[in-house]
């Protein structure tokens, strides 16, 4: 019973919620089942990306700025990337919304001293389930 108590059932209930909205979004676009497997698997691999120790990710950071023309490519992309956040700016906050909070939940589950496997499940099944939550909601709503 003690351990129910140390979960951070508020950053975790944020990332349920956060992510049930683009659940609704998805379905009420009619996406194809390609589209859900592509969102689950994008979803998965960001989740990844923040459990992994920045330590590496500096690394892989590193490669691009090398040479003055892979600086010059990245500035490019940036450019590129600010442009459509400016342009499709109601997407970028929801996305927003859902990258803080599960940077949040992350946050919460590293205080916990859990092991980076041990958050990356415990995230990306409030994070699956959410996205499902959403669709299940849009249909029967």
């Amino acid at each position: 019973m003690l351990t129910l108590k140390k979960i951070p059932w508020f950053s975790l209930t944020l990332v349920l919620l956060s992510y049930s909205t683009l659940g609704w979004m998805i379905f009420e676009e009619k996406a194809h089942w390609y589209i859900w497997l592509l969102t689950v698997v994008t979803i998965l691999l960001s989740l990844i990306c923040f459990t992994n120790p920045w330590l590496k990710l500096n690394e892989y950071v590193s490669i691009f700025f090398k040479s003055s023309a892979r600086a010059f490519g990245v500035a490019i992309l940036a450019a590129f990337l600010f442009f459509l956040m400016v342009a499709w700016f109601r997407a970028f906050l929801d996305i927003l919304l859902i990258l803080c909070a599960t940077i949040l939940a992350r946050i919460d589950l590293q205080t916990l001293a859990l092991k980076p496997a041990l958050a990356f499940g415990c995230i990306s099944f409030f994070a699956v389930a959410g996205l499902a939550l959403g669709a299940f909601i849009k249909l029967y709503i």
